[in-house]
């Protein structure tokens, strides 16, 4: 029986093929006998109860610069997939919402990975309030007077949208600038704010998590001059280890995310403290991790599938 992969992620041809997760997974799924069908957000639909999406089905190639080719697109009925991966990136907005919805319709009939409902629900920033014992001081609001106050008790404070990614509009405010911040609440709401932690100069930790057990984790050093750890902002990474104490909380995530129905996670860790991140839409980091350590995640993950 014919083994189907389908894949809701980004735009191909903006992908990074050095640093791209997906095409990992995608990759290791094709050795083991998947078909490849990738399929954009814009391209799902609901047509008489049936779940349906304009895929294309590819190949991949070990090439760098030609890395996959199309053998042809087609309108296919999900429900015949055996696996589905939800992998596009951020931001969760009404677009990747609505797609959770029409996913969910067939999660009974297809393992999808990380679950629709699961995704909906566990919100990358506010999911960490769960955690507040490993994180540093926070406030999450749109109040400018409990801003204000958050800000002089901790001098100097990190300011994230809630449904931001890849470092977006994450500020680091050493004096308070109100016009600055009530731009951010207008065009964002409430905000993410957390003491910063100097320490992210020397490197956050990116922890893979697959089926609640830590698989793996490297860091992530931001250029000289930036706060921001994300690879897409000129990070670069290397191998770490983990303490005690990170262990300690990301085993205790690890088993809150499985009981939430999360295979795979990603969360970051900085000078020992959890800052918020807990990456369930579109974990990255496991191609740079592979490249090196030699070891390839992916076997873990299609293995403990």
């Amino acid at each position: 029986m014919t083994k189907i992969l389908a894949i809701q992620g980004s735009n191909l041809n903006k992908v990074n093929i050095k640093t791209d997760t997906t095409i990992l997974l995608a990759t290791e799924a094709q050795k083991r006998g998947y078909k490849i069908y990738y399929f954009e957000p814009e391209n799902l639909s609901f047509l008489n109860g049936k779940v349906i999406a304009s895929c294309k089905h590819i190949k991949i190639h070990d090439k760098k610069k030609k890395f996959y080719s199309t053998i042809k697109t087609f309108n296919f009925n999900l429900e015949k997939s055996k696996v589905i991966l939800i992998r596009n990136d951020p931001p969760f907005d009404n677009q990747y919402l609505y797609t959770t919805f029409l996913l969910n319709h067939i999660s009974k009939k297809v393992k999808i990975i990380n679950h629709p409902f699961a995704v909906r629900n566990v919100s990358e920033k506010l999911f960490s309030i769960n955690f507040m014992k490993y994180m540093p001081p926070t406030l999450i609001s749109e109040n400018l007077k409990e801003i204000q106050i958050f800000f002089k008790q901790h001098k100097a404070i990190v300011a994230k949208p809630i449904n931001g990614f890849s470092g977006n509009n994450v500020i680091l405010f050493k004096s308070f600038k109100t016009n600055k911040i009530m731009k951010l609440l207008k065009s964002h709401n409430h905000l993410f704010f957390q003491k910063f932690l100097p320490g992210v100069s020397k490197g956050d930790k990116r922890v893979f998590i697959i089926k609640g057990k830590i698989v793996g984790a490297i860091s992530r050093v931001p250029k000289k001059g930036s706060i921001l750890s994300n690879m897409s902002k000129g990070a670069h990474a290397k191998l770490t280890k983990l303490t005690k104490k990170e262990i300690k909380a990301s085993k205790e995530i690890g088993k809150l995310l499985v009981k939430n129905n999360i295979y795979f996670a990603g969360i970051d860790f900085v000078q020992e403290k959890l800052i918020g991140d807990i990456n369930v839409t579109s974990p990255t980091g496991m191609a740079a991790y592979k490249e090196l350590s030699g070891i390839n995640l992916a076997k873990s993950f299609w293995n403990n599938i």
